[in-house]
């Protein structure tokens, strides 16, 4: 509504529907009033029109040819047979004679040199009755003048019939203008009422319901294609809230249950030390070394949970140009230590190059080793002591088949790149056991260990893929698993390559 607009009470705190019925119903009551009115004006402008005509056009004839009086009438009164009423008047403004049907119902003169005001046609009262007269002077050289006039009984009559057939009219068209109303509105306003009732459907938690009114072409189905749109979102937001409290309380009690673990058996050792002061030399050096043991594994969580809250939140990197193929060759010599039988190959990307090449991203060196270094870990805790681990490195438009879009007995922890996409990649395969697909459905949730035993010489605590995703997310990658039970499984560490 513009501002400064008011709209009455009676008319605001209506309904939409009777809004519009009242709306369309006063329209229409104006529209036909005026034409109505216009009717009657026009009507009865011309009917005056043309008693104005009759009057100019009479002639009164001249006194002295007029005969005397009728026997039986009024004297100085004579009987015209017409509607016509004369008046003669002497030069002086005495009236002379007149000729009409009777001084009772004639027109109420003004007497004397009144008369001049009747130069133009005027309306003067009827003597008796109700009526009215339309009177016009007339001058008769040498005789003095004459007023003419005509009753407007059939004038006023054609009017008063018009006007009753007119109200009649006008009270017919209100009433079907009201009861039609009302059907039109009611049925065009049918698809907001179903609306409305899937609305409150949907209000009371049946999200499964949709506006059946999607039509591009009318202004309810627009606003029925839209709220279409909101609900689904709504409806895919609630169910990304539920997941994420689920995860979060997941998070929580994993989390619990593994600061858990270190802190019983710190507090197990060192009541053992300090209730027993007795104890050997070889045994207390033992208690200290274990609590020291689950210190170091606690901190390592704790160092891990925050390192997850800071990816989470904002996280810094370091942009810089960085090659691929140093990272994962770092990421490799770093597994020396753990002194693994397992054999760690290093190869190209593409089965028909003969070297290793280059691969350049945008990123943080040590970030990408965390991640490649995780990666390369992760197969050697989860595979036999001999099997062989290969590492390969090299370029190639992200695919199905390469990598960076999804496949067949493929997992991945976060969207495809675009079709094409120039992509450097990383892929860690393994001859070993294998996940079953539900393994792989929940590999990248935190605390998720494939493995039933819930101990860090076991696998870890089940957050160093969750780390890799996320920096890899935030380089705008990927880490992609293909496994299947008995084939063993490829991690896969897709990059978009640096321009």
């Amino acid at each position: 509504m513009t501002r400064g607009m008011t709209v009455p009470g009676w008319l605001r705190a209506r309904s939409l529907r009777r809004r519009l019925l009242i709306g369309a119903t006063l329209l229409a009551t104006i529209a036909v009033l005026a034409s109505q009115v216009i009717g009657v004006v026009v009507l009865r402008s011309w009917l005056l029109g043309r008693v104005d005509e009759q009057l100019e056009d009479f002639r009164p004839p001249r006194p002295e040819v007029i005969g005397g009086p009728v026997p039986g009438e009024p004297d100085g009164e004579r009987r015209l047979p017409s509607d016509f009423r004369v008046y003669f008047y002497t030069p002086s403004g005495e009236l002379r004679k007149s000729l009409g049907s009777g001084p009772e119902n004639g027109p109420e003169l003004r007497p004397g040199g009144s008369i001049s005001e009747y130069r133009e046609p005027t309306t003067v009262p009827a003597r008796s009755g109700g009526g009215s007269w339309r009177v016009l002077r007339q001058d008769i050289p040498g005789e003095g003048s004459a007023v003419v006039a005509l009753p407007l009984d059939t004038l006023q009559g054609a009017v008063s019939k018009l006007l009753w057939l007119n109200s009649a009219l006008l009270l017919a068209t209100v009433v079907g203008l009201i009861a039609v109303g009302r059907w039109v509105v009611r049925l065009g306003l049918l698809p907001l009422t179903r609306m409305e009732r899937t609305a409150g459907a949907i209000a009371e938690g049946n999200l499964d319901l949709r506006l059946r009114e999607t039509d591009p072409h009318t202004e309810i189905g627009r606003l029925g294609r839209v709220l279409n749109t909101m609900i689904e979102r709504l409806r895919a937001a609630l169910r990304e809230r539920e997941s994420s409290e689920a995860r979060l309380r997941r998070f929580v009690a994993d989390a619990g249950h593994e600061l858990r673990t270190p802190l019983t058996s710190m507090r197990g050792f060192a009541e053992l030390v300090l209730k027993h002061e007795s104890l050997p030399v070889e045994q207390r050096h033992e208690a200290h070394r274990m609590i020291e043991q689950n210190a170091e594994r606690m901190s390592l969580l704790v160092e891990d949970l925050l390192l997850l809250a800071k990816l989470d939140q904002e996280p810094v990197y370091h942009r810089e140009e960085v090659d691929l193929l140093s990272v994962t060759a770092d990421a490799i010599s770093g597994t020396a230590h753990r002194g693994s039988s397992s054999r760690v190959r290093l190869d190209p990307l593409r089965p028909d190059a003969t070297e290793l090449e280059s691969v350049r991203v945008i990123g943080d060196s040590h970030r990408l080793r965390q991640v490649v270094g995780n990666l390369v870990s992760n197969a050697l805790s989860h595979t036999p002591p001999d099997t062989d681990i290969r590492v390969r490195v090299g370029t190639s438009p992200a695919s199905s088949a390469t990598g960076g879009l999804n496949g067949p007995e493929r997992w991945a922890s976060g969207p495809e790149l675009a079709t094409g996409t120039p992509s450097a990649i990383v892929d860690v395969t393994d001859s070993g056991p294998g996940l079953t697909s539900e393994q792989a459905g929940q590999v990248f949730d935190r605390f998720y260990r494939a493995d039933a035993a819930r101990t860090r010489e076991h696998g870890g605590s089940g957050l160093g893929l969750a780390i890799a995703a996320a920096i890899a997310g935030n380089h705008g990658g990927r880490i992609e698993l293909d496994t299947h039970p008995g084939r063993g499984a490829t991690f896969r560490l897709v990059l978009p390559e640096a321009d």
